[in-house]
């Protein structure tokens, strides 16, 4: 990255593994319930383990997309992988109130232009021309990032 680094979100500790065990327990309660104590009806039992199996299948997510960072610079909000989640110039507002709908110790952008359809769970999420940073990562270092990114974006207006 050749640009200058304002902001670090790392989501590496407890949060994190706290989230990834929660589903694999979930996961693994399922697929135990539908064998060892199977409903009478097949769909019911097919149901648990696919759920189960769902579960499963999000904490390994979970687990690969949080040993990512997002990194805030001059122009761009981006993830270790080079994933560009929003251009500076792109967005229009910031929102991280208390009854604002955003991932738990995140914030939400609204960009100007629709992008892409991405997900990494626990991290960050955009659909249309919304972009939602937060999950298991550090309140204490998201609201720096979203107060710094409004800032940026008052200052082009």
């Amino acid at each position: 990255m050749s640009e200058d680094i304002i902001a670090v979100v790392d989501p590496t500790g407890p949060r994190r593994w706290l989230g990834v065990i929660m589903l694999l327990a979930l996961g693994g309660l399922l697929v135990y319930i539908a064998f060892v104590q199977p409903p009478q009806n097949m769909g019911w039992q097919v149901f648990l383990v696919a759920l189960g199996l769902l579960s499963l299948w999000f904490a390994h997510r979970l687990q690969q997309a949080t040993l990512r960072k997002l990194y805030l610079t001059e122009t761009a909000l981006v993830d270790s992988d080079g994933n560009v989640l929003a251009q500076i110039a792109d967005v229009v507002s910031v929102n991280r109130g208390m009854l604002a709908i955003k991932p738990s110790n995140g914030f939400m952008l609204k960009l100007k232009d629709p992008a892409p359809r991405a997900w990494q769970p626990g991290l960050w999420w955009r659909l249309g021309r919304r972009v939602a940073v937060g999950g298991v990562t550090p309140g204490g270092q998201t609201r720096p990032m979203a107060d710094i990114i409004a800032v940026m974006i008052s200052k082009e207006t």
